[in-house]
């Protein structure tokens, strides 16, 4: 009875999944009347649900234990309140991305309970707090707007930010990417990507000239050097393609953006060479196996349990990702394709990419050109850090240790990425112009 739930509950899994994401491409790329995307949004909804109430029963089928009904009724607060207050409180939201981001929520929440039950607390408590704040913050922008000319006090604060982790922080693995204080410990760069997109909207929107372009290099340049000498590698690059994207959008010259490409391609060649951390990533990236038993061991197990998991996935509880360091911070992607199916982690990856599209669409709408930018800048960033960490994982690119948003573990990736969220939601929408009725909730 056991194996045939099982084996039910992967195919409704699968399917309610591709289901899901599909919605989210209607919804994207619907003409029709503000009734019928609401129906969508609300369709999608009741799919969120459903996936949600399969892998709770997956899990108690493959574990006996009742225990984590508890975790199952918390959870599905979380997920009916998130959009029920955004929506109430913020009528105009972008529903499509708050369903969006629950689900990718759900979703970490999952296969971290499947990981760490004590984790799985403190990821449920992470949410929750971020979220809570994250509406303040909305509530908060929608009635006082936000400050744009200050771009160079954000730039010095994420300076000096990163400055403190790479003189204070504790070397974990050879990378200095944490601080403590007070006993609780964050990483700033993820909160100083919000200050570097806020900084480059503002310094950009007013002005494209060569010494405006010049000086906002020279800042970001100082930011993505920080992080290389905190061998901060992934944070660095994000750092790097936003920049270059950022400037692109705002000037509309082509030069800019292959020049970029070029900068990029000599750096990472000049810091292969100067650089042990660097060249140690690249080289467990051509041949893990030659190092499986020390440096390479996290990617191949990494491999492996994509490998394990075939089209439908082993099942919650019954691979094996604890068997990859780090699993749920660096490569929880390989344990998501393990244990609920290759099919369900493409279908994540493509809710990712729709999520992307309706910030594009939301930038491409506005005539306000700050808000164009800050809205772009939203938008690559959240993208490349999911292909950051998904192809890390994957080995497409080398390992940078990149948490994947919304879904990986920890109190800082989370509380960040819903905060760069609802910033988009607060400031996106103050002007009437921008306000387009088929994307409302």
């Amino acid at each position: 009875m056991t194996l045939l739930l099982t084996e039910i509950s992967k195919y409704l899994i699968t399917l309610v999944m591709l289901v899901y994401t599909a919605e989210c491409f209607l919804i994207l790329y619907r003409t029709g009347t503000e009734r019928s995307v609401r129906g969508l949004c609300t369709r999608q909804t009741i799919f969120l649900f459903a996936l949600h109430a399969l892998f709770f029963t997956q899990i108690i089928v493959h574990t006996g234990n009742l225990r984590y009904l508890a975790f199952y009724f918390v959870q599905l607060v979380v997920l009916v309140l998130t959009p029920v207050l955004f929506t109430k409180l913020f009528p105009e939201c972008s529903r499509p991305i708050v369903n969006n981001m629950c689900m990718l929520l759900m979703t970490g929440m999952t296969i971290i309970l499947r990981i760490s039950t004590e984790k799985a607390v403190r990821q449920m408590v992470f949410v929750t707090v971020s979220l809570a704040i994250g509406l303040l913050m909305i509530f908060f922008l929608r009635r006082n707007g936000f400050p744009r000319q200050l771009w160079l006090l954000y730039a010095g604060l994420g300076a000096a930010a990163l400055l403190v982790v790479l003189v204070l922080g504790a070397a974990v693995y050879g990378s200095r990417i944490n601080y403590t204080i007070l006993g609780f410990t964050f990483q700033p760069s993820e909160f100083v990507k919000i200050l570097f997109v806020l900084f480059l909207s503002g310094a950009l929107y007013q002005s494209q000239k060569i010494g405006r372009v010049l000086l906002t290099g020279l800042i970001a340049a100082a930011h993505v050097v920080i992080l290389v000498l905190s061998k901060d590698l992934g944070s660095a690059l994000i750092f790097f393609v936003v920049y270059i994207c950022m400037v692109f959008i705002a000037s509309g010259r082509p030069g800019y953006l292959i020049g970029g490409v070029l900068l990029g391609i000599t750096a990472s060649v000049a810091a292969y060479y100067f650089f042990g951390h660097v060249r140690s990533r690249v080289l467990i990236f051509l041949d893990p196996w030659a190092t499986i038993d020390s440096n390479g061991y996290q990617i191949a197990q990494s491999l492996f349990s994509l490998s394990s998991g075939t089209w439908l996935g082993r099942g919650l509880f019954l691979g094996r990702p604890t068997s990859i360091p780090f699993v749920e911070d660096d490569v929880v992607f390989s344990a998501i394709a393990e244990e609920m199916g290759l099919i369900f982690a493409m279908a994540l990856l493509m809710v990712c990419l729709a999520t992307f599209l309706l910030l594009l669409q939301e930038a491409l709408q506005a005539q306000d050109p700050w808000c164009r930018l800050l809205t772009s800048g939203i938008a690559v960033t959240y993208l490349f850090q999911v292909f950051l960490t998904v192809g890390g994982g994957t080995k497409f690119i080398p390992l940078t240790g990149v948490t994947l948003p919304f879904v990986s573990y920890g109190g800082s990736s989370v509380l960040s990425t819903i905060l760069m969220f609802c910033l988009f939601e607060g400031v996106s929408r103050q002007e009437d112009h921008l306000h387009t009725p088929v994307w409302t909730g």
